[in-house]
């Protein structure tokens, strides 16, 4: 019964597409939705919006997992961070970045996140190894603490406390 339970928390966190974007829903750590992010293919990457509440004030590593999977509490179903390319973590790392490194988002005094970012690392597109719909799907996942860009493997961004299913 519990597992059954932690697989619709987990459906819950799904992506759905909306006008050519992706709408993936965040889901936290008691498997409720705390937002979503829209994911758009632009020109310069993938534009990845967060409108999500419910994480403490400040900066927070965001990061593309492996895995399209958000099982609460911890997420690990996720898995490691989305690498296909094999390198190190960090965009100040000399070996990184992986391709699932994106820029912080940053939290209002109210743990509101209403964020923008890029990845130039990653694609919608379908067919390639950095296509974040490769071998299944992968997960969006917010942390609790900024990344510092360069300790591998996660850039010292703690817990996972914010998960959402990218597949189609």
């Amino acid at each position: 019964m519990e597992e059954s339970k932690a697989e619709a928390q987990s459906q819950a966190a799904s992506s759905k597409v909306k006008g050519g974007s992706y709408i993936v829903n965040l889901v936290n750590a008691k498997g409720d939705k705390a937002g979503e992010a829209t994911l758009t293919q632009t020109g310069d990457g993938v534009k990845v919006e967060v409108n999500a509440t419910g994480v403490k004030p400040g900066e927070h590593g965001i990061h593309f997992h492996e895995t399209a999977k958000c099982t609460p509490p911890d997420f690990k179903s996720a898995g490691a961070h989305f690498n296909p390319t094999e390198k190190k973590h960090g965009f100040l790392n000399p070996k990184g970045p992986h391709v699932g490194d994106i820029q912080n988002v940053k939290a209002d005094k109210s743990g509101v996140v209403k964020d923008e970012v890029v990845s130039n690392l990653v694609t919608l597109s379908e067919g390639s190894d950095n296509s974040l719909f490769a071998n299944g799907g992968t997960s969006l996942v917010i942390h609790d603490k900024a990344d510092d860009y360069k300790t591998d493997p996660s850039g010292n961004s703690g817990d996972r406390v914010l998960c959402g299913v990218i597949k189609k």
